[in-house]
């Protein structure tokens, strides 16, 4: 793993750096009060989605129980545009990242069931490079996915097709970027706007432990399927996942059973709106693999969905995994930051 702006010595170099930073170390903990401490508080309300589909009262899809969701009104437009999200305390806070170089951080309140009955506690911070000035300033800030593994918390940047490390707790918001991981080129030159999009940690306790797992959001014209990456301490393999109806990857995480599960987004004047939620075996996720996986959810404009970009995923007193979707709204008035959850009953 290379520092911002270095070349890595060697390739033993970047093994070793890289399984320093991932290799079965368990994540620190911390709670939805330590982050962004200092960061700068939003008044923010919410207005609550009480069904997904609009017109039925129904909660059960497949294999996903609605839970209920949460539309947020901030007052400040930087938290708007949320792209990716891990969820914290058992779901009772969240840190996520803007596609304008923003961490956001809040306090989820819940019901016992789970469902959300309000964001409090909304805080921002820019996200900083490890030359202390603003990713906005060094245009790298097109930030569109986030994951923890070990001690580091990874970002996606599209436009740039790079994966920043960042310490984890994000506890002040003022903590500078540690570098980039080290790519091969093929991935630099992803194109602009359809790169690297999704971004997952692999499973501590699979083989994919101490791996990356990122998705390349769309395809270039000439191929159909969807581009994916195994990132690790030997280098970059690759696999891919087949694309149907113009559906393109928005972000993936891992559930607690070793499974991905990938967010597909479908925003354009022929089809409107779509989202689309499919899991994929963990243990299929291989080199030279071509995955169909299976369809968890599908959703139009008949539903309370948006720009359906950021998933988090984490499991309940009870045992139960439960899935958090969140939309980007691009800070626009014509959208809306959406936060939805759902039960994974399988």
């Amino acid at each position: 793993m290379a520092a911002e702006g270095r070349r890595p010595a060697s390739r033993l170099a970047l093994a070793a750096a890289f399984l320093s930073a991932l290799w079965c170390v368990e994540p620190v903990n911390a709670s939805a009060e330590e982050l962004l401490s200092s960061g700068q508080p939003v008044k923010a309300r919410t207005r609550s989605i009480d069904t997904f589909r609009i017109g039925t009262a129904d909660t059960t899809f497949g294999k996903l129980t609605y839970l209920g969701g949460l539309e947020l009104i901030a007052a400040d437009r930087k938290v708007g545009g949320l792209s990716g999200l891990i969820s914290l305390d058992g779901g009772n806070g969240f840190l996520a990242v803007t596609d304008n170089g923003h961490w956001v951080s809040g306090r989820i309140e819940q019901t016992v069931e789970g469902k959300p009955t309000g964001i409090a506690d909304l805080r921002f911070a820019p996200m900083l490079g490890a030359d202390g000035k603003t990713l906005d300033a060094r245009w790298g800030h097109d930030t569109e996915a986030l994951t923890l593994s070990g001690s580091g918390l990874y970002v996606t940047a599209e436009t740039r097709n790079a994966i920043y490390r960042f310490p984890w707790p994000i506890s002040t918001g003022k903590e500078q970027m540690i570098g980039e991981v080290a790519l091969p080129q093929d991935i630099r030159d992803l194109p602009r706007n359809t790169g690297l999009e999704a971004l997952a940690a692999g499973p501590e306790d699979g083989p994919l432990a101490g791996k990356l797992v990122a998705v390349a959001e769309s395809v270039p014209s000439d191929l159909h399927d969807l581009s994916g990456f195994i990132i690790g301490p030997d280098g970059t393999e690759r696999f891919t996942i087949r694309r149907h109806d113009r559906f393109d990857a928005t972000d993936a995480t891992f559930l607690p059973g070793g499974d991905m599960v990938l967010v597909e987004r479908r925003f354009n004047l022929r089809d409107l709106i779509g989202l689309r939620l499919r899991r994929f075996n963990g243990a299929d996720i291989v080199p030279g693999a071509v995955l169909e996986g299976e369809l968890l959810l599908e959703a139009d404009f008949n539903s309370q969905i948006d720009n359906m970009e950021a998933l988090g995923v984490h499991t309940n007193e009870n045992g139960e995994t439960i899935l958090t979707l969140v939309s980007d709204n691009n800070r626009s008035i014509l959208q809306r930051a959406l936060f939805l959850r759902f039960r994974l009953e399988d």
